[in-house]
């Protein structure tokens, strides 16, 4: 395994990394500002506009799309340290480059699944960030960490699918923008347990969709990214023509869906650590209690230490699994991908609680982004599985070695 940059991707993290100075990190003040003046509280702020207009003239566009150089795509390998970079703005550089959840997913799902004419209505306009999309698939009324108990039905009538059902935690559907919702539910509930779900596209101004609250996170929600809304669909018709794939093949797409979206995670969140980090060591060296720099205190370079360590560690275990997915694909990748999703946001939310305690009072205002930040990556370790479900799937592999 070569971790080094080739030289088209050195072009593109110097790009990207003078795209973050010059333009990204200065818009994070006018997007606060922006979002304040708003008068739909979940739409797009017009900075992002500005921002993936000149992010799209750099080519940096679409680049997490894996095995589809024709959109911009990259490897996983090459993508890693770019995604990296993005993830210490995490509310404007993603969406600024086309690379945002829960978008970067839907495409890939369209992308590897859809029709033609799936692709022509919905994945164009995805890949021109012309419109949003939703994903839905956890429901309040089950464990949604078992994918198989999803409740939501989607029934054939003659040339139609009906979907019933409530969904929540549904990232982006209530931006104004977000006109597609790709639904998961159960189209025979007496099939074998893992050919039981399905999945359609359900166009959200469809009769019968009813987008019902906003969810908050820790008290955030999460506006910049369409909030993470309750939905019900009732009595929702739609064409038989929208399905993804065939019938029973839901699962097994949501779990081509979750591989890449795991490790994108992790890969920002590596770059939300090290910018973290650097904000501590900012701090640390400008403060002073009891005589002397905050610094100087033991404990405080034990902190700065233990997050090396930590980041150095994490970001070498993404590396190994965006090569592995690059060579032997996201099954032969099944382990590492399960490890990073375990171990990259406990790591990061080690690091964001070290850089809060740091910075005192302040480190748990809006004037400094480390709380919303713990907020999210805390998120991380339930999203796309909970930790527990990898360690079990993870521990049964393992034993399996032996049995």
């Amino acid at each position: 395994m070569d971790f080094a940059y080739d030289k088209e991707t050195e072009e593109l993290r110097e790009k990207l990394l003078g795209f973050m100075d010059e333009h990204v990190y200065p818009a994070e003040a006018v997007l606060e500002q922006q979002r304040a003046e708003l008068p739909d509280p979940w739409a797009t702020a017009p900075i992002v506009f500005e921002l993936q207009a000149k992010a799209r003239e750099l080519g940096l566009w679409n680049l997490f799309l894996a095995g589809h150089p024709e959109h911009g795509g990259l490897p996983n390998l090459r993508y890693a340290p770019l995604a990296e970079i993005t993830g210490r703005s995490p509310r404007l550089a993603p969406i600024a480059l086309n690379c945002a959840a829960p978008d970067t997913g839907n495409m890939e799902v369209l992308t590897m699944f859809g029709t033609p004419e799936q692709k022509k209505r919905w994945l164009d306009p995805l890949l021109d960030a012309s419109i949003r999309s939703a994903f839905a698939m956890t429901e309040p009324a089950v464990a949604s960490s078992d994918a198989t108990n999803i409740g939501t039905t989607i029934v054939r009538d003659g040339d139609s699918y009906v979907v019933n059902g409530r969904k929540w935690f549904i990232t982006g559907a209530l931006n104004p923008a977000c006109e597609i919702l790709i639904v998961m539910g159960k189209t025979d509930p007496d099939a074998e347990r893992h050919r039981q779900q399905s999945m359609v596209l359900v166009p959200r101004d469809t009769p019968g969709v009813r987008v019902e609250r906003g969810m908050m996170v820790y008290g955030y929600d999460d506006s910049d990214h369409g909030g993470h809304a309750e939905v019900v669909f009732d009595n929702v018709r739609v064409p038989a023509e929208n399905l993804i794939g065939g019938e029973g093949e839901g699962f097994a797409i949501a779990q081509a869906r979750l591989g890449p979206g795991r490790i994108h995670h992790c890969m920002r969140a590596i770059g939300m650590a090290e910018r973290a980090l650097e904000l501590t060591c900012r701090r640390v060296l400008d403060r002073v209690a009891f005589g002397r720099p905050l610094a100087d205190q033991g404990v405080v370079r034990e902190w700065i230490a233990e997050a090396r360590v930590r980041i150095e560690q994490v970001r070498l275990l993404v590396l190994k699994t965006a090569y592995l997915m690059d060579t032997v694909g996201n099954k032969g990748a099944h382990t590492e991908i399960q490890a990073i999703k375990i171990a990259t946001p406990r790591a990061v939310e080690w690091i964001l609680d070290k850089a809060i305690q740091a910075h005192g009072a302040a480190g748990v205002s809006q004037d400094v982004p480390l709380a919303a930040w713990s907020a999210a990556v805390r998120t991380l370790r339930l999203a796309d599985g909970p930790d527990e479900v990898h360690l079990r799937s993870l521990a049964r592999a393992e034993l399996r070695k032996y049995a």
